[in-house]
């Protein structure tokens, strides 16, 4: 989870967590646990939040891909 390119996506769309938590049905001290990773969002809000901020992908935000280098020997 990368809660700053989140934070930053909503800022961008002229979202604040107020709004974002009172349209989705979140509240707000689930959002922030959850955006900090103390708990993990659910797929259905992951969902209703990639619709809501009209993103293209979870990816990035809620996935980050790992990419291990590999050795050649």
């Amino acid at each position: 989870m990368d809660r700053h390119r989140l934070e930053y996506e909503m800022k961008c769309r002229g979202v604040t967590i107020n709004k974002l938590c009172k349209d989705l049905n979140i509240s707000r001290s689930a959002f922030y646990r959850k955006s900090r990773g103390i708990t993990e969002f659910t797929h259905k809000e992951i969902q209703s939040i990639v619709n809501y901020l009209n993103l293209g992908s979870p990816m990035g935000i809620f996935f980050i891909e790992n990419v291990s280098e590999k050795t050649h020997i």
